[in-house]
């Protein structure tokens, strides 16, 4: 048998079990197992690691930044994101790898404009990360929102998000857990009356498939979009990392 698997916690959101067990059935991967493993800590870690037949996992919440220090290798871009959502695990050794990359560039991509030249990342986490390195390579500029105060200088905080920042950073990319599942009636705290039909929002959450802040940006005509296309071609570039030799 061999296992894959989802850390994070919780998980009571997450789609890719579902997804990967329809996957492996449709695809005859009867020697295939995929489950979600709820980890309260990220110290919890090694004693999954001790199944012999566990050969990947897939990071969510909150552990990607977390569970760098476990591996024994990783690409250059989880180095320089300090961020990793997947790890091929091959004669007990840890790689760690970033499919987020990919996922949203691709899934991003198709509904992006001239005017969205400048965006706002709400959050700071692991997701942030990999949304950051897409938008340095589209050279889109950007800034961080977090609910603390930061030194940084591509940093604000949300109060500071008046009109004019509105109305110059016209995407607005949620990595947030705000609006997940249960907590479907919040959302990330910005001031949805100054948005436009010029703005595109893009929230990384995929359950509900239209979070509050989606809601709040298509009653004032934006364009909106959830995670569900990064999530299928992230979790695909998995498998692959997976099978490879």
């Amino acid at each position: 048998m061999r296992k894959f698997g989802l850390i994070g916690y919780p998980l009571s959101h997450s789609f890719s079990p579902a997804f990967f067990t329809e996957k492996f059935n449709r695809e005859g991967h009867l020697d295939c197992f995929y489950n979600a493993y709820p980890l309260p800590s990220i110290n919890d870690l090694p004693a999954l690691l001790e199944d012999p037949q566990l050969q990947g996992l897939n990071v969510t919440i909150p552990y990607k930044k977390s569970v760098i220090p476990f591996l024994d290798a990783k690409t250059e871009a989880v180095d320089k994101m300090a961020a990793c959502n997947c790890i091929k695990i091959k004669e007990g050794k840890l790689v760690g790898y970033n499919t987020d990359v990919v996922g949203f560039e691709k899934s991003l991509l198709p509904l992006l404009s001239d005017q969205h030249a400048k965006a706002l990342i709400l959050g700071t986490g692991g997701a942030a990360a990999a949304v950051e390195f897409v938008l340095k390579k589209l050279a889109i500029l950007y800034l961080f929102v977090s609910r603390n105060q930061s030194n940084e200088t591509d940093h604000i905080i949300y109060p500071d998000i008046k009109k004019e920042v509105m109305d110059d950073y016209k995407l607005i990319i949620n990595t947030t857990p705000l609006g997940m599942y249960p907590a479907v009636n919040d959302c990330p705290d910005i001031p949805y009356e100054f948005l436009t039909d010029d703005h595109y929002l893009y929230d990384l959450v995929y359950n509900p498939a239209e979070t509050l802040f989606l809601k709040k940006g298509a009653e004032k005509g934006a364009i909106i979009k959830n995670g569900s296309d990064m999530l299928v071609i992230q979790a695909e570039e998995s498998w692959k990392i997976w099978n490879e030799d």
